[in-house]
């Protein structure tokens, strides 16, 4: 199999190959949050919300929800973190079924339902032919979708800093960048480098 494979896969099915099923529950959550149906809750936790209406966003046409991101959506009812979401009954089930048309394509082995050598391969291809963005300006929301799907965290450090750290989609750590140290004396006048990533400038700029 190569890059140019007749098996189109959506992010979320290229998330599930690389990384499993966190990887691909996380490019549904970023699917949600780009349509402006999903935010961060509380610290590390994250939560539905009002959706954006299409019309309000020129040029944006939302594609449907995929299977995925309608059982996440309806799991958010309650918020929660990443890793308690991925475990939510009707999540578990909807990547199950992804798992299906995949082993049928000869991507996921069986038993297990790991890659294929071939799966791993073509990801690969994939993630040398879509590189990892340096910024988001003139980014497609698929496009961003895609990159976060092959690229993993360090897409969504580049992608959607704020909603990323806040969500808990990656470490606050990774994002801080471990500027000063937790108790450093430099910490005095900038008052919590820690918490600034969540809600100002300090991040990536921009808002998410």
């Amino acid at each position: 199999m190569s890059a140019d494979t007749p098996i189109r896969l959506q992010p979320h099915e290229i998330a599930l190959l690389r990384g499993g099923p966190r990887a691909a529950v996380t490019v549904a959550v970023l699917g949600l949050h780009l349509r402006g149906s999903v935010e961060a809750g509380r610290p590390g936790t994250m939560r539905t919300s009002e959706p954006v209406v299409a019309d309000a966003v020129p040029g944006r046409t939302p594609l449907p929800l995929t299977p995925l991101e309608s059982a996440v959506q309806a799991s958010l009812g309650e918020p929660c973190g990443l890793r308690t979401l991925a475990k939510r009954p009707d999540v578990r089930l909807a990547v199950a079924l992804m798992r299906i048309p995949l082993a049928k394509a000869g991507l996921l082995r069986y038993p297990l339902l790991g890659p294929t050598r071939a799966a791993r391969r073509h990801v690969r291809a994939l993630g040398a032919l879509h590189t990892l963005p340096g910024d988001r300006r003139g980014l497609t929301d698929h496009d961003k979708l895609l990159a976060v799907a092959l690229h993993g965290e360090a897409a969504l450090r580049v992608l959607v800093p704020r909603f990323a750290l806040r969500a808990g989609l990656v470490d606050r750590a990774e994002v801080v960048g471990g500027a000063f140290p937790p108790r450093s004396p430099r910490g005095r006048g900038t008052s919590g480098a820690g918490h600034s990533c969540g809600g100002g400038g300090g991040c990536g700029g921009g808002s998410d």
